[in-house]
């Protein structure tokens, strides 16, 4: 499935790109929905459903404990990429 996450209006000055697919470890702050303004790191991506968490967005279960909720990837903007993957990097890059 391909999706992607908007990018930050000074992110995206920089890169000359508007979106780019999140990765565990690049912050986002949620725009959308019930968890709004919430800004974290990416703890994991599910690109089966689009989805990804982000650390600090659980909610509790019914026994007791907390559970990561997914948050669908068109409701969060990158703020921060890491770009340590050399094939990410150039690829991000690639437009500048």
């Amino acid at each position: 499935m391909r999706f992607g996450s908007l990018l930050s209006k000074d992110l995206r000055e920089k890169y000359k790109r508007k979106t780019v697919r999140p990765r565990e470890g690049d912050s986002v702050r949620i725009v959308r929905g019930e968890f709004k303004g919430i800004e974290g790191k990416v703890t994991k991506v599910l690109p089966r459903d689009g989805t990804l968490n982000v650390e600090g967005v659980t909610k509790e279960k019914m026994k007791g404990g907390t559970s990561p909720v997914p948050i669908h990837s068109s409701n969060v903007v990158l703020t921060s990429l890491i770009l340590t993957d050399t094939t990410r990097k150039n690829k991000v890059e690639a437009a500048v």
